[in-house]
């Protein structure tokens, strides 16, 4: 066949220059896309119930992050499976900066030791924006259902009764599930875990004595603990927190097993995996603008959280480590989810 007829050497002259051409159209749109965002409300997908301490800081800086990017932030609630369904619902979201989810070290670290089907992977499958804020846990008990008043008394009461304590969380794999599973772990104490369907339903039971005791956020305790409802034995952080600076840190114990003990979570911003990164940076520094403001700081910081701010590098590094943690607790603790 001769190659040299004209018809297809205008074929090939016309290729030539279109399919360069075509190429650096398609590859320019990520770039367009991120120059024009956000031209719409951005929906932040929330795994956890109304009320609970993850919404309590989502909505502190909704109003603010929304004004820092000019369009309205709505949050959305896709509650269950421990934040999985939304995380799910987020992994297959379109990449454009419109849809993202609050997660937090269970959501993006523990779950993916504890389930062993999930449909998405949770570093490959998300771009980790920014981390918020780092979270204090505290071991909260009802006085009339566990008479102790310090770490040490509770882990001889326990331990004098095997099996008889009950302890609450916010339901299967969460933080609050994990920081017991690790203290009891390492404590070797045998206590029955009762999941709740969020933070309300599960400090409700404490109140009511259905269960001793819970790993809850500060935050979300300070006001019981404030009326003399309910007692805070230990903070499961490596230092005291401001809010409550009169009780020790669980590692202050000196019971065998706690030394170093450290079981903080942190709460953090994820988009879809294929996010352009222009759009990423863009939210990583609007959400450190939010961040840096010191009455947004002071505000957390009275609830017994402190602020945390990473670039996205620096959350991806710490989503990895914290994935290897938890990995290594729910095999010392044997938990399985499914």
């Amino acid at each position: 066949m001769n190659d040299t007829h004209p018809g297809r050497k205008a074929i090939r002259t016309f290729l030539a220059s279109a399919l360069p051409m075509a190429l650096s159209l398609c590859l320019g749109v990520p770039s367009a896309m991120a120059a024009d965002w956000p031209a719409q409300a951005i929906t932040l997908v929330m795994g956890f119930p109304a009320g609970s301490g993850v919404d309590v800081v989502a909505r502190a800086i909704q109003e603010p992050l929304s004004k820092q990017l000019g369009q309205p932030v709505i949050i959305d609630y896709k509650t269950g499976a421990a934040g999985n369904i939304a995380s799910e619902f987020v992994s297959r979201a379109r990449p454009d900066g419109y849809t993202l989810e609050f997660g937090t070290a269970a959501t993006h670290g523990s779950n993916a030791a504890l389930y062993k089907s999930l449909s998405f992977d949770v570093e490959s499958d998300f771009v980790p924006v920014a981390t918020i804020i780092d979270v204090s846990n505290v071991l909260t008990i009802n006085p009339a259902v566990v008479k102790a008043k310090t770490i040490r008394e509770f882990v001889d009461l326990v331990k004098a009764n095997p099996g008889k304590y009950n302890y609450a969380s916010t339901g299967n794999g969460a933080g609050t599930h994990m920081a017991f599973a690790e203290f009891n772990s390492r404590l070797g104490l045998d206590m029955v875990h009762v999941p709740y369907k969020g933070g309300p339903e599960a400090i409700a039971s404490v109140l009511k004595g259905e269960t001793c005791c819970i790993m809850n956020q500060v935050q979300t305790v300070l006001s019981h603990y404030k009326a003399g409802k309910v007692s805070l034995l230990g903070i499961t952080t490596a230092k005291r927190v401001g809010a409550v600076p009169e009780v020790p840190t669980i590692a202050e114990s000196g019971v065998p097993g706690t030394a170093g003990f450290d079981s903080s979570i942190w709460f953090g911003v994820f988009a879809p995996k294929g996010t352009p990164a222009a759009v990423v940076e863009r939210l990583n520094t609007a959400l450190q603008a939010v961040l840096s403001v010191p009455e947004m700081k002071a505000h957390f910081e009275s609830a017994g959280n402190t602020v945390r701010i990473e670039s996205p590098a620096q959350f991806k590094a710490t989503v990895s480590a914290d994935r290897q943690k938890w990995a290594n607790v729910v095999k010392a603790a044997r938990i399985s989810i499914d």
